[in-house]
């Protein structure tokens, strides 16, 4: 089975943690457990999100006074190349008879896209509400509520083409374990002329998960994140883990913006483009979630348009 796997920025840097690179790479190791043990059975193509990564690179820029000169265009790309090394490495280690390749991947946005006037994307550490505010002021960012903090947010526009999707696609048939789409792929604008130009902007990368998905005839697509499920009624009494459900049934649901909202989306736009099934739960579960023992699957019908997973499940 072909599956993309979209790995969150929340299950490579857990919330809280110090964003040093000995912490980061612990995390990823742990992510390729769950992946090689997926590897054995599965073709797999690997995305990963870069938001905690991209806004610590635009911090450490401002610091030496050039961060004028750095676009996040540019920071999604240096984080594309420091994850997929540090997973790639990780991978090689995990997977000594795989051959594997990180693929720095551009994805083509619209500049009328209307996200680029209302900015959503969480960006970098979550700060406290005063520092928030003063950080906003200072520097001309946007920021939002995340939890009980505040994050800087920028532009999220729709990715709309894969700019490397060739080449991701000759990888694939030739065997290659392919990481690429790395925090939404670089987002860049089509010129007339045919040149193109990057945006100030990230693209979300479970949007581009299930683009990509759609576009190479994946089986599956994974959203793998720091959650066991995707939950109905979140932070209320009436919470309960979701076992399966209907796109249709999902969008009637509520999901914050910033976090669970695009899983859900992305999930959705992939079931309804081919039919196939996506599924959304915790990294640590891969296996299981493949294998429709936990998490959250998304499915084009089913006995019911919405299920939930029992109490024993939901609190093993």
């Amino acid at each position: 089975m072909r599956i993309v796997i979209a790995l969150g920025g929340n299950a490579l840097l857990r919330r809280g943690q110090s964003m040093d690179q000995a912490v980061q790479q612990r995390n990823i190791e742990a992510a390729v457990r769950s992946i090689a043990a997926l590897a054995a059975d599965h073709e797999l193509v690997i995305t990963h999100g870069n938001g905690p990564q991209v806004g610590l690179l635009s911090l450490a820029h401002e610091a030496t006074g050039d961060a004028r000169s750095y676009t996040l265009d540019v920071l999604g790309s240096e984080t594309q190349g420091m994850i997929g090394y540090l997973l790639e490495d990780a991978l090689r280690d995990a997977l000594h008879d795989r051959e594997i390749a990180s693929l720095l991947t551009q994805v083509v946005v619209d500049p009328a896209d209307p996200a680029f006037a209302r900015p959503t994307k969480p960006i970098g550490p979550r700060y406290a509400e005063d520092v928030a505010r003063r950080l906003a002021a200072e520097r001309g960012w946007t920021i939002a509520e995340d939890g009980e903090a505040f994050r800087r947010v920028v532009a999220s526009p729709e990715p709309l083409r894969i700019v490397e999707l060739a080449a991701i696609r000759i990888l694939i048939d030739h065997g290659v374990l392919v990481i690429c789409g790395g925090g939404g792929g670089v987002p860049v604008v089509a010129a007339p002329d045919g040149a193109s130009y990057g945006v100030e902007a990230v693209v979300d990368k479970d949007l581009t998960a299930a683009l990509l998905a759609q576009e190479i005839d994946a089986d599956l697509l994974l959203l793998l994140t720091d959650v066991r499920a995707v939950e109905s009624g979140w932070r209320t009494a009436a919470a309960r883990l979701i076992r399966s459900a209907t796109p249709q049934a999902l969008r009637s649901e509520h999901f914050a913006a910033g976090t669970m909202g695009p899983k859900v989306e992305a999930a959705c736009r992939f079931v309804e483009a081919t039919g196939k099934r996506a599924a959304i739960g915790s990294l640590e579960d891969a296996v299981a979630i493949v294998d429709g023992r936990v998490g959250t699957s998304v499915t084009p019908d089913g006995a019911s348009p919405l299920s939930f997973w029992d109490d024993a499940v939901a609190s093993e």
